[in-house]
């Protein structure tokens, strides 16, 4: 038996959007890199930064990537704080995750794995 699935809430998409924005500017991250963690074309990406295009939950691969890249950055900034500290965490090595978790949020699995190190790691906080 599967869990039914919450609804977003009316008005999630531009608040979430605008998370996923503001996210990426404090963590220095380029349109290129957010379209990869979003699964998205570049153009896409831009058209996000550039405030033509929403991110939707009918569109649930990409609205479940933000969701998890907006709840990585939150873990991050509870850490790190959201100044050069989180930007230098995100490019340093990391021997838990294998590399620099920049390099690992760009696919699901690795994104998925920073978002528990974080979490494992704000519970020790």
């Amino acid at each position: 038996m599967t869990s039914p699935r919450m609804a977003p809430a009316p008005g999630a998409a531009p608040t979430v959007s605008k998370a996923v924005i503001r996210a990426a500017a404090i963590l220095g991250l380029t349109q290129s890199a957010l379209a990869e963690i979003l699964g998205t074309s570049k153009a896409t990406a831009s058209r996000l930064v550039g405030g033509t295009y929403q991110l939707e939950p009918a569109r649930r691969k990409e609205w479940e990537l933000a969701l998890l890249f907006v709840r990585m950055f939150r873990s991050l900034d509870a850490v790190a704080g959201h100044g050069e500290t989180a930007r230098t965490w995100l490019r340093g090595p990391n021997l838990a995750l294998g590399g620099p978790p920049i390099d690992a949020i760009v696919t699901a699995e690795g994104l998925v794995r920073v978002v528990q190190y974080l979490d494992a790691v704000r519970g020790r906080i």
